[in-house]
C-alpha cells in the first residue's frame, strides 16, 4: 500500500499542540480593518483550537502530523 499524501496547504496552517490538540489562526485578519474594532482585531490575533466537529477531518488530510 502506497504512503499517504499530507495535504500541504493543511500543513501550513495546522499544528499539533502538545495534548494532541490541533491549533489554527483565525480568519478576517488581513484587510477591510479600519471598520474592525480594535478589540475585534486583537482578538483576531490569538490561536484557538479547531473545533471538535471538524477534527475528524482534519486527521485524514493531516495523517502524520
Amino acid at each position: 500500500m502506497p504512503k499517504m499524501k499530507t495535504k500541504r496547504a493543511a500543513a501550513k496552517r495546522f499544528k499539533k499542540t502538545g495534548n494532541g490538540e490541533l491549533k489554527r489562526y483565525k480568519a478576517y485578519k488581513s484587510h477591510i480593518l479600519t471598520k474592525k474594532s480594535s478589540k475585534r482585531k486583537r482578538n483576531l490575533r490569538k490561536p484557538t483550537m479547531t473545533d471538535a466537529s471538524n477534527v475528524k477531518n482534519m486527521k485524514k488530510i493531516l495523517p502524520y502530523l
